[in-house]
C-alpha cells in the first residue's frame, strides 16, 4: 500500500520578499481608502486631527490623513433640517403617513388655566456653523429638542386653553420661533431656526366630544352677533339718514318761514312810515294796487252808477256775452 503525501517546500527568502510587499501593499491601500473623503453639494466637512479642530473643507473630493490621524464629521449646511414632536413621518410622499402613538408625553401639555392640550409642531432649521454645531454644545441635536420643547411649553403655558385651539396658534408658533432662536444664539449651537409650525392642536381625547360641542356653540353664538352686527349697519345708518334729512327740511322751512315773516314785517313797518307823513296819498295808492291785483280775477265787469234807473234795457248784454265768450 503506497502513502500518497506530496511536500511544500517554501523558500524562507520568498516568503519574507513578498510577505513585506504585500503588507505594505495592504497599507498603502488601506491609507488611500481611509484618506480620500468625498463631501456632497450640501454639506462641508469638519476635519479633526487627533480630537482636536482642524480645517473645514469644501464640497468635492478631499484628503485627511489616514488611520485614525484625522477624522471628518460631514455637516449638511445647505440642507433644511426638521424635529417633529408629538409624531413621526413613517412614510414622506403624496400620501404621507404619521405615528402618532408612544409620543404623547412630548405633546401633552398644560395651558396657564390648567387645562390640558395636546399640541404638534414642527421645527425647521438650518446648520450655519459646523464648528459651532459639533464643538460648542454637545450633542447639538439632543439640545435642540430640549430647547424646543421647553420653549413650547413656556409659551403655551401663558395662555388659555382656547388661545392655544383657535385663534392664538399664529401667535404662539411665531413667539416659540422667537425664543428658540434667542436660546439657540445664547448656547452658541451653530442653528438658525427657519420656522416653528404648529402641525396639529387638540384637546385630550376623553374631553374631545365636550370641546367640540361647546366650540361649535361659540361658533354659532359669533354666527348670530355678525348677523345682528349686519341688521344693525343695515338699518341704524339708513334711520340716521332719515333723522338727518328731517332736521335739515324743519331747518330750512324754520328758516324760510322766519325770514317771509320778517319780510312781511319790515314791509308793514315801511308802509306805516309812508301812511304817517302822508296817509291820503297812501290810502289811494293801497286801494288802487288792491283793485289792481283783484280786478282782473273777476271776468265781465258791469259798472253802474247806484243811482241810475231803467239802464239794464241799454246795456248790449248780448254783444257782451258774445265778445267775452271764449
Amino acid at each position: 500500500m503506497s502513502d500518497n503525501r506530496y511536500e511544500i517546500n517554501i523558500d524562507p527568502d520568498w516568503v519574507k520578499k513578498y510577505a513585506l510587499r504585500i503588507v505594505v501593499g495592504f497599507l498603502l491601500l488601506a491609507a488611500a481608502v481611509t484618506s480620500t473623503k468625498t463631501v456632497g453639494p450640501e454639506e462641508e466637512g469638519v476635519v479633526v486631527q487627533l480630537g482636536k479642530y482642524n480645517r473645514t473643507v469644501l464640497p468635492g473630493l478631499n484628503f485627511i490623513l489616514p488611520y485614525g490621524i484625522e477624522n471628518m464629521y460631514k455637516i449638511p449646511v445647505q440642507r433644511q433640517l426638521k424635529q417633529e414632536f408629538g409624531f413621526r413621518t413613517r412614510s414622506a410622499g403624496q400620501q404621507s403617513e404619521y405615528v402618532k402613538s408612544s409620543f404623547g408625553d412630548e405633546s401633552m401639555m398644560l395651558t396657564g388655566d390648567l387645562n390640558l392640550s395636546d399640541v404638534e409642531w414642527v421645527v425647521q432649521y438650518r446648520i450655519v456653523d459646523s464648528y459651532r454645531y459639533l464643538f460648542r454644545v454637545r450633542n447639538a441635536e439632543k439640545t435642540l429638542r430640549d430647547m424646543s420643547e421647553a420653549a413650547m411649553r413656556k409659551i403655551v403655558g401663558d395662555r388659555t386653553v382656547n388661545e392655544v385651539l383657535t385663534v392664538g396658534r399664529q401667535e404662539i408658533a411665531s413667539s416659540v420661533e422667537i425664543l428658540l432662536q434667542e436660546m439657540c444664539d445664547e448656547y452658541e449651537n451653530g442653528i438658525r431656526i427657519d420656522q416653528v409650525v404648529l402641525q396639529d392642536v387638540n384637546p385630550p381625547e376623553p374631553v374631545k366630544p365636550s370641546f367640540n360641542a361647546v366650540n361649535e356653540a361659540q361658533q354659532e353664538r359669533e354666527t348670530l352677533i355678525n348677523q345682528a352686527e349686519a341688521e344693525y349697519n343695515r338699518v341704524i345708518p339708513r334711520a340716521r339718514g332719515e333723522a338727518l334729512e328731517t332736521i335739515q327740511l324743519a331747518e330750512a322751512y324754520a328758516l324760510n318761514r322766519v325770514n317771509r315773516a320778517q319780510g312781511e314785517a319790515t314791509r308793514f313797518n315801511n308802509l306805516f312810515e309812508a301812511y304817517v307823513k302822508a296817509p291820503e296819498v297812501t290810502k289811494q295808492r293801497l286801494y288802487l294796487e288792491t283793485m289792481e291785483r283783484v280786478l282782473p280775477k273777476i271776468g265781465n265787469k258791469i259798472i253802474v252808477d247806484d243811482k241810475g234807473n231803467n239802464v239794464l234795457p241799454l246795456l248790449n248784454i248780448d254783444k257782451a256775452k258774445t265778445t267775452n265768450t271764449p
